[in-house]
């Protein structure tokens, strides 16, 4: 597991924040990266577009770069036991490792981090090919999540050197660009890593929600929202509330056992077609019951989505001060219930859908309570 960072209260506020343009891609380590590739491929409408394996001269792990508007995951596979991916598959099973930062200047987004307590997974490494130079550099956060800080404006490759290029399209699905991305941490350690976040990136709390906010009779749980100050990175955390039963995010950390990513938040600009096509596809969502549509016209008003479309879609909608937005969560993507998808689109809010929480974490009970979990 990943050293955690030194005790960050001793160190003073920090008010400067490292400069991150965006989510470059994220990292997950599977146990077999062709098959998962097939799975989010024909699934979730990624083109495949970049591969790196023992035919590009990589002796221990195997790599595919998928891609859809401005999201690229990377799935990545140990060629042998001996490697700390499949160590890491081992013990959490398939789950993000790694969540990349865009940075123009990834030497001086990693010193910063450093300086500021964050673990140095590896220092700044400059690779070349006849695409040009690419630079990164890794620091590690909950668990063994890592973030790496990606420099790419001097390089213009397909994804980066040692990859060579694919052209297996998918068919899009409207699947546009990554909104935020969540982790679980265990009792008691929100806090710490809400510190880490602001005192090591710069980041803030954009939003707070606790166990008044989601819960249910049996368990709650307990979220702060830290983001940068342009909105472009967004990474709520939360931690299990004590209930009476045991907690979905404690179901998560169980399974998964660590700190870790919870959901990616992925945003369309028409979240009923690509549902729709999700669905098609064979992708498993969510469901909520009839009453939650039957309170939605009171509880969100006038809206330009058809009613019984989105309740047949079993997509879920909130109205904040700014304008609405729809959303609607996967079932766990893999075996294991830890990892999901959420599709997302604003109408001008820029929450997380807190009116939605209590019907979430009503269906995500429920699916706990089938697996015997609850």
């Amino acid at each position: 597991m990943v050293k955690e960072s030194v005790e960050l209260k001793q160190q003073p506020q920090v008010v400067e924040e490292i400069a991150i343009e965006g989510f470059d891609h994220v990292e997950l380590f599977v146990g077999n990266a062709l098959q998962a590739c097939y799975y989010y491929h024909r699934g979730f409408g990624f083109d495949i577009v970049a591969y790196k394996g023992l035919e590009t001269g990589s002796r221990d792990s195997v790599s595919y770069v998928l891609r859809q508007g401005k999201v690229q995951l990377v799935l990545t596979s140990g060629l042998n036991s001996k490697t700390n991916i499949a160590e890491h598959v081992h013990v959490h099973g398939d789950g993000v490792k790694n969540v990349g930062f865009r940075v123009k200047d990834a030497r001086k987004a990693y010193a910063t981090a450093v300086s500021r307590g964050a673990a140095s997974i590896y220092e700044p490494r400059e690779e070349r090919d006849d695409n040009g130079t690419y630079v990164s550099a890794c620091v590690g956060t909950y668990g063994d999540t890592t973030h790496t800080f990606v420099e790419r404006h001097a390089y213009n490759g397909i994804f980066a050197p040692g990859y060579r290029p694919l052209e297996k399209k998918a068919g899009n699905s409207g699947l546009l660009i990554i909104d935020h991305i969540v982790g679980n941490v265990e009792v008691d350690r929100m806090e710490h890593w809400v510190e880490f976040y602001q005192k090591v990136f710069g980041f803030y709390v954009y939003q707070y929600f606790d166990a008044s906010d989601i819960s249910t009779k049996y368990s709650s749980l307990i979220s702060k929202v830290m983001a940068n100050k342009s909105g472009s990175i967004k990474l709520p955390i939360n931690e299990p509330a004590i209930g009476a039963r045991k907690s979905q995010i404690q179901e998560y950390l169980d399974y998964y056992t660590a700190g870790g990513v919870q959901h990616i938040a992925i945003a369309t600009a028409d979240i009923i077609s690509t549902v729709a096509e999700l669905k098609n596809r064979g992708i498993e969502f969510l469901s909520v019951p009839r009453s939650y549509y039957d309170a939605l016209p009171d509880r969100v008003g006038k809206i330009d989505e058809d009613m019984d479309e989105l309740h047949k879609l079993g997509i879920l909608v909130d109205r904040e001060s700014e304008g609405y937005l729809l959303q609607i969560f996967t079932k766990p993507v893999e075996d294991r219930p830890t990892l999901f998808l959420e599709v997302i689109q604003r109408k001008g809010a820029k929450g997380f859908g807190k009116g939605n929480f209590q019907a979430l974490f009503q269906s995500i009970e429920r699916e706990q309570e089938l697996r015997g979990n609850l």
